[in-house]
């Protein structure tokens, strides 16, 4: 079993910054691909980032690239999402996902999750 942890959310005036963490433990030996997730009221949980910890491959929605930027520290067992520039539009539940791979931007290739950190952009 694998436990993540979100940290970091909050709230943020637009063009404002915040940076999410998320804590890995336990049998986090399969968990190669880590990725973030958003979901506001009534949307569909979608794709962020994402990072393959054995190597230094991301991926970024459109939405965010270019103002998002995934990281990990995997002495810490640690990915980190620092978010810049945010708008009204980023406002949502942000999830932290592991998975054994593939690397993917679909939910459907991470088996763990963690509970969600809130993130709201005012103007």
């Amino acid at each position: 079993q694998v436990q993540l942890v979100e940290s970091g959310g909050g709230l943020v005036q637009a063009g404002g910054s915040l940076r999410l963490s998320c804590a890995a433990s336990g049998r986090t030996f399969n968990t190669n691909a880590m990725g973030w997730f958003r979901q506001a009221p009534g949307k569909e949980r979608e794709f962020v980032a994402a990072i393959l910890r054995s190597g230094v491959s991301t991926l970024y929605s459109d939405s965010v690239k270019g103002r998002f930027t995934i990281s990990s520290d995997n002495d810490k067992n640690t990915v980190y999402l620092q978010m810049n520039i945010l708008k009204l539009e980023d406002t949502a539940v942000y999830y932290c996902a592991a998975g054994p791979g593939p690397f993917s931007r679909s939910r459907h290739f991470y088996e763990y999750w963690g509970q969600g950190t809130q993130v709201t952009v005012s103007s």
